[in-house]
């Protein structure tokens, strides 16, 4: 049995009862995404009578063998195939750039697939990493271990021994050092390979996945969490595990097997389209200013009122001053009227920051000059700028900063 694909844009819907080119979305997984959501907060989707809306979350989720792939979509174009793959390229060019995904690493020969999707392209990632340090070697740790030997080593752990080998005089209940590759660190890729075979059965990587399961080392079962995860701490030796540490991360704090009323296993990798826009103009930003008097930074806070702070997405600086707040927005817009919440915010980042000039930044049909207005005072100004998410060959734009820098300069806000 192959693997079922539905494909839908942000803020489409899928009703539960019908099919999507021959692929059934059905109760058990709307009721599988349902409880998802509410994990979440109610976050990723909409709750409609018999179907789910989905929001600006896109990505990839797996109930079983269905495969339900969540496109972004930056323009008001059909939703034909065609249409589709150069969203999902999109997508992954944005995750690749942005560093939450190492397409060169997978082989682009793989990624140009149809069959091939985002889940995919993690697992192989994943399994090409554990396979590169098994090829280097797996390290060995030094661990505690506390259990009943045949002879004494280590600590002699009297309540346990006395409570354990009352009977048997020949055993003794110690704490010791032991040296081997069941550590904390195999145990996490082990339980992500697991996982994978799991939600891969109807996958080309199954197999493959089996194999370097054979390959690698027994090791006990661990629980994790995301503490588990804050807690590693990595050195010299253990510095290769980083990648394969990180994408074990997002495979297993995403997984929830069991996650409906029936036996359903799920996976889910969701990214907000406002969060990947903002990263992806900041490192654009910064690739195009390389040769360039303007210093781009990202995440700068101040205080506001007590606890509260506020961050704009982007600043451009020259010097110590503060020349443009950008505030990037993933969304359509028709026009050149931005809501009132957005100018109240663009005006208190200018106010607090002293800088002349914000700009919202939106993805845009074809790319347009700024349009932009003075506030109530002359020394604020906002403007808008539409900035097309596709080039002229119809993929992700990879000159989109030097565009922006180049607006910003015919504008006047900046001078090189």
């Amino acid at each position: 049995m192959g693997n079922k694909v539905i494909q839908v844009f942000e803020h489409q819907t899928l009703y539960y009862g019908r099919d999507y080119k021959t692929v059934s979305f059905t109760k058990k997984h709307f009721d599988a995404l349902a409880k998802l959501n509410e994990l979440h907060g109610n976050k990723y989707f909409t709750l409609l009578h018999k179907g789910i809306k989905f929001s600006q979350y896109v990505g990839v989720v797996q109930i079983d063998d269905l495969t339900i792939e969540i496109l972004p979509k930056a323009d008001h174009s059909n939703s034909k195939d065609e249409d589709k793959r150069v969203w999902r390229d999109v997508l992954i060019d944005m995750l690749r750039i942005t560093r939450k995904l190492k397409v060169n690493q997978v082989g682009q020969a793989n990624v140009n697939k149809q069959n091939i999707h985002l889940l995919d392209i993690y697992f192989e990632w994943f399994l090409r990493e554990v396979e590169l340090l098994q090829r280097q070697g797996l390290v060995k740790k030094y661990y505690k271990q506390t259990k009943n030997v045949t002879a004494l080593k280590g600590k002699l752990e009297f309540a346990g021994h006395i409570a354990k080998n009352l009977i048997h005089k020949e055993r003794f209940y110690t704490t010791h050092q032991i040296y081997d590759k069941d550590h904390q660190l195999h145990q996490i890729l082990n339980l992500a390979l697991g996982i994978i075979v799991q939600v891969s059965k109807w996958s080309y990587l199954y197999a493959k996945c089996k194999r370097a399961q054979l390959d690698f080392p027994e090791v006990s079962s661990i629980n994790c969490n995301a503490s588990t995860f804050e807690k590693i701490k990595l050195n010299r030796k253990t510095k290769p595990y980083e990648t394969a540490l990180e994408i074990a991360r997002l495979i297993i704090l995403n997984y929830a097997p069991n996650i409906s009323s029936g036996s359903e296993r799920m996976l889910a990798l969701l990214f907000d389209m406002n969060s990947l826009w903002e990263e992806y103009i900041l490192v654009q930003l910064k690739k195009a200013c390389i040769n360039k008097p303007y210093e781009i930074l990202g995440q700068q806070y101040k205080s506001f009122w007590g606890n509260m702070t506020i961050r704009p997405d982007i600043l451009i600086k020259q010097g110590d001053i503060t020349k443009i707040v950008v505030d990037t927005k993933w969304k359509r817009m028709d026009g050149n009227k931005p809501s009132t919440n957005d100018l109240r915010q663009m005006y208190v980042y200018n106010d607090h920051w002293a800088s002349n000039c914000s700009i919202l930044l939106y993805p845009g049909v074809k790319q347009e000059k700024i349009y932009h207005k003075q506030f109530s005072f002359p020394d604020h100004t906002c403007g808008i700028l539409k900035m097309n998410v596709l080039d002229n060959d119809g993929v992700l734009d990879k000159r989109i900063g030097e565009k922006i820098i180049t607006a910003f300069e015919d504008a006047g806000f900046i001078s090189s």
